[in-house]
């Protein structure tokens, strides 16, 4: 899935862009591409940039008060070249009485100061993932089937079977004391399994093997932003069980959808997690 992309522009004259470099860095700090058009750009240059980079989202920022005629500009050219579904955003110094003439006039949203960089980005995941979804081609595919997870009594059963008969070799073993599970992972050639043993009776994979038995508990595929892919199975109507990625197993960041809809298998996205 390729990372969503940003245009930030300056339009008018106005000549401070201290603030929209940070915001730049902090979009690409949260995982987007972010192009950034420079000072004093009129309305054509802005869509056509846009238009010619492919981005999903503007950002307009105005510090110069002309944000009443320069935004709706920026909305009404992109309707007149047929690009309406690009999603625009501004912020800068918006008084509070514009902000809702504005959304009249086709911004998104309005970030004024004080706004952080986690709000406006997950503002622009969430409202740029439809048109992301509806105008591919062909939707990307996960980068890989990652793991397979199985839920056992005893990872021991496990070694029984996948180890000492189908000769996989164990890569580790680890407690995820959060998720009340010991897993161990094992290699199956261009893939792993997961071994889950529940720690203790209140486990999920205790209520899991007392309701089913041991058995195909998860399929993990490998992807390279798990809160992208989470945005995207929500936006087509799929219930998550994690809103955001988080911490789990094998120095990952993970997060699942619910069986419910997907056809009756537990989904996990998952992409390695590197420390600062």
């Amino acid at each position: 899935m390729r990372p969503v992309r940003v245009l930030v522009a300056k339009p008018g004259l106005d000549g401070h862009d201290r603030g929209a470099l940070i915001v730049a860095q902090g979009l690409r700090d949260a995982g987007m591409e972010v192009i950034y058009t420079g000072l004093r750009q009129t309305v054509d240059q802005i869509v056509a940039t846009a238009l010619d980079e492919d981005v999903d989202c503007i950002g307009l920022s105005s510090l110069s008060g002309a944000h009443m005629a320069l935004f709706p500009a920026v909305t009404a050219a992109l309707r007149a070249r047929g690009a309406s579904d690009i999603l625009v955003v501004g912020g800068g110094v918006i008084p509070s009485e514009d902000i809702a003439a504005l959304k009249e006039e086709g911004i998104a949203a309005v970030f004024t100061p004080g706004s952080s960089i986690s709000e406006m980005a997950d503002f622009i995941r969430a409202h740029v993932s439809t048109r992301s979804v509806r105008f591919a081609a062909e939707p990307e595919m996960p980068e890989a089937i990652d793991h397979i997870g199985i839920a056992v009594h005893r990872l021991t059963d496990g070694y029984a079977l996948y180890c000492e008969q189908l000769g996989m070799r164990l890569i580790e073993e680890e407690d995820v004391p959060s998720a009340g599970v010991r897993v161990a992972f094992l290699d199956a050639g261009n893939t792993h399994l997961e071994l889950l043993e529940p720690l203790g009776e209140r486990s999920p994979i205790a209520a899991f093997l007392e309701k089913r038995g041991p058995g195909i508990h998860h399929i993990a595929y490998r992807v390279d932003d798990v809160d992208n892919w989470l945005v995207r199975m929500k936006t087509a109507g799929y219930p998550l069980l994690d809103e955001k990625k988080r911490p789990g197993a094998g120095n990952k960041w993970v997060g699942f959808v619910h069986p419910k809809k997907a056809l009756g298998v537990l989904m996990e996205f998952c992409e390695s997690r590197t420390e600062v």
